[in-house]
This record gives structure tokens, sequence and C-alpha cells, in this order.
């Protein structure tokens, strides 16, 4: 069902390289609270915290809104922050920007606890109309529409060690 690789793992590696300097320059050596949207940004969010200088503090958050291939719509907090982001300069760390629906959700839950910034760092990017008005400030790929998986992405919990992005197709 892998119709093709889409971004190898030397191509991911090259770009976190480039990201953590961008990252680093934009915090200066301030103290960085990643908040890494679990699962799928596990992958993308441990293989660039090491790559980067700047002091990091580290904790997740765990919604739900897929069902396979799709988004349900449902947004569900099912893990929430242990820590208290008020004042403190959180950079927020997702998978993949698709319709962007969980991620403005997201954005609205997070900035009502009146962080000092709130930024975020993503992995993919979907070129898409819905979420052209999300402004992602470390952003490793721009992609198409097609459905991904590998290197955390996932469907139903099946791909994600992988260490390349692929293209998932069914009729495959």
């Amino acid at each position: 069902m892998i119709d093709r690789v889409l971004l190898s793992e030397s191509a991911i590696s090259s770009r976190l390289d480039e990201l953590a300097r961008e990252i680093d320059a934009r915090y200066a050596g301030g103290e960085i609270l990643a908040v890494g949207i679990l699962k799928g940004s596990v992958f993308f969010l441990t293989d660039l915290l090491k790559r980067l200088r700047s002091p990091v503090a580290l904790d997740f958050l765990q919604v739900r809104t897929y069902s396979g291939t799709s988004s349900t719509g449902n947004f569900q907090v099912v893990r929430d922050l242990s820590t208290d982001i008020e004042g403190k300069d959180v950079l927020l760390f997702e998978d993949v920007v698709d319709t962007g629906l969980t991620l403005r959700r997201l954005l609205e839950l997070l900035a009502s606890r009146r962080p000092r910034s709130l930024r975020i760092a993503a992995l993919l990017k979907k070129d898409l109309p819905e979420n052209r008005d999300i402004p992602v400030d470390f952003l490793g790929f721009t992609i198409g529409p097609e459905f991904v998986v590998g290197y955390g992405l996932d469907l139903d919990e099946r791909y994600r060690n992988l260490p390349y992005v692929a293209i998932w197709d069914p009729t495959k």
C-alpha cells in the first residue's frame, strides 16, 4: 500500500539540521518549552530537539481527531499538559498540518493559558486552501494533498516506524 517514498531519511535529516539552526537563532539561547502533539510528532520532535543548542523543557499533549484516513471533525483532548505554560516560550510540534482544524483548536486552547510566545514547528504542511492562514514558524516541507505515512505518521497506528515519509495508496 506504500505508493512511493516522498521524503527520504537523508532529506529529512538535512532539513532538521537547518530547522535547528533557525530555531536556535530565533530563541537566541532562551529556554524553549517544546510541546509535542502525541503521537505523530514524536519522531520529528526528538530528532529535532537533539540538534538544538538552546535549553529545552519538554511536555506532551494528545488529541484525537482522525479515524483511518479522514478527520472526524471532533476534537478531544486525550492527554493534557502537565506543565503550566504561562509566561513561557512554547514551541508546539506537529507532524502534519492538514486541514488545520486540530491545530486551530490547539492554538486557541494554548493561547488561553497565556504563554509569552506560541510558535509552531511542523514537519509537513499540506498545500491546501483550508490551512493557508495557519502560520507555521518552522516548517520542514510543503507537500501535496496525498495521505502520507512514516516518520511518526500513521494509518490506524501502523507505519509510524518507517524512517522516511511515503505516500499511502489503498489501490496498491
